[in-house]
């Protein structure tokens, strides 16, 4: 089917309104996207635009996918971490799906489902599903000691590896340095995002 130009364009400013509405109220935007089929009606369809859009609020879609599982379970299937490094898989997740600014049950819903998909991509690595989960978690909290100014006292690269030498068997000595130079060198596994930030 071709589209005359003036359809693109009429594409484009619905999806605009439709942005600019869901960035206000969200129930709102969704519907005015569905009623005027620019998204289709499905927590598939809906997870494909999150997937695509570059113009809404990380607040506000951190917001919907909590509110909306199936949404976040299929805009999670979307992303592909074969052979991509722990960390770095990490980031790539959280510039798609906005971290939470606090830990807490959604926070742990996240590192669930990624930690699900990241061994989907990768069934013949050697780290288990569980392993991941709480090899995730540690970078999240390395991140935050290495990264905040107000942690005085920075884990040394001898004390991640112990306290996870106690947590897991899986991975080698040097699979935990690397993830320990990773986040030392590269930042926080959560620090961006690539939806829209409200400035303060």
């Amino acid at each position: 089917m071709q589209y005359h130009p003036t359809s693109y364009k009429r594409l484009y400013m619905l999806m605009d309104d439709g942005a600019s509405l869901f960035n206000g109220d969200i129930e709102n935007g969704i519907t005015f996207l569905i009623n005027n089929s620019v998204v289709g009606p499905t927590d598939r369809h809906i997870g494909c635009f999150l997937h695509e859009s570059q113009s809404l609020h990380a607040d506000k879609v951190l917001k919907f996918l909590e509110d909306r599982p199936g949404v976040l379970d299929e805009q999670v299937s979307l992303l592909e971490f074969e052979d991509v490094f722990l960390p770095d898989a990490l980031r790539k997740f959280f510039t798609e799906v906005p971290a939470p600014k606090v830990r807490g049950d959604f926070l742990q819903q996240l590192v669930t489902k990624f930690s699900h998909r990241y061994f989907i991509c990768n069934p013949n690595m050697s780290l288990t599903q569980e392993t991941v989960y709480v090899l995730c978690y540690s970078l999240i909290m390395l991140s935050v000691d290495l990264g905040s100014p107000h942690v005085k006292n920075k884990m040394s690269k001898r004390e991640f590896i112990r306290n996870l030498r106690g947590a897991v068997h899986e991975p080698s000595a040097d699979y935990l340095v690397n993830l320990y130079d990773n986040i030392y060198l590269h930042g926080h596994v959560a620090s961006k995002t690539r939806y829209k930030v409200y400035q303060s």
